[in-house]
């Protein structure tokens, strides 16, 4: 018989090469994609989560921030990101919408948490000393999902050399 449904099973090492193919071609495009600049993933013990973030790395878009909107996304944030560790504090001046601060070293680690920062509250939010990167997303987030001190960060803004989940 020489239809082609009979050509799987005399053919078993294509088929299984071919699977193989493209199992490991879905598995490096899962890679490329889960370290992207509009990307942060975050792993601890309570699991691990992918937040589709802005970058704030020029002076302008950090005084900005998140001023002056009324609601994101659940699955979005915003990633402040510093040329180098430095003492961060913020406010939430002409901020609508409650947020968690996740204060993140150079090496990817989240040092400090402010969770559900009060909207146009000007009092000022200490983050810490060596602070390269803050997270910031929906109030009662990082509570809810399990996000604790200690939690690793995964993003293209964090030295390959000091990384602790390195892209």
């Amino acid at each position: 018989m020489g239809n082609s449904i009979d050509a799987p099973r005399r053919r078993p090492g294509l088929i299984a090469a071919t699977l193989a193919a493209l199992a490991l071609s879905a598995v490096g495009a899962w890679a490329e994609s889960a370290c992207r600049e509009d990307t942060v993933m975050l792993r601890g013990d309570w699991g691990s989560v992918r937040f589709n973030v802005e970058i704030a790395d020029e002076p302008q878009e950090q005084a900005r921030g998140l001023m002056g909107r009324e609601a994101m996304p659940v699955s979005s944030g915003m990633l402040f990101v510093y040329p180098a560790p430095r003492r961060a504090s913020f406010w939430m001046r002409n901020t609508l919408i409650p947020l968690d601060m996740l204060f993140v070293d150079a090496s990817g680690t989240v040092t400090h948490i402010h969770h559900e920062a009060v909207p146009l509250d000007e009092t000022s939010i200490f983050g810490g000393d060596n602070v390269l990167a803050v997270l910031e997303i929906n109030g009662g987030l990082a509570r809810r999902l399990g996000i604790t001190e200690g939690t690793r960060l995964r993003h293209p803004a964090f030295s390959p050399d000091e990384a602790a989940w390195p892209c």
